[in-house]
């Protein structure tokens, strides 16, 4: 025995889990499995994206440039409010 599987041993499995667990059961038992797969799978890509800052988004906007003759130390005059009619 080489210690795999021949077709014949997975169809004696097959055959014992519709035995265990019904054929109405399978079909709800599967897709509750590939939506676990389809979970893990976003959490996992989302923890490589976090582990990878290269390929992530940058959490602050760009600084706009300062106009000329004010530092980034002055403090920003206030806009002018617009009365409306």
């Amino acid at each position: 025995m080489s210690g795999t599987f021949s077709w014949t041993h997975l169809l004696i499995i097959a055959l014992l889990f519709v035995v265990l667990f019904g054929a109405k059961r399978l079909p709800d038992a599967a897709r509750g499995l590939g939506r676990s797969l389809r979970i893990f799978k976003s959490e996992v890509s989302q923890m490589q994206k976090e582990d990878n800052p290269s390929a992530a988004t940058p959490t602050q906007p760009p600084a706009q440039p300062l106009p000329p003759g004010q530092s980034a130390a002055d403090p920003v005059p206030p806009q002018p409010q617009q009365k409306s009619a």
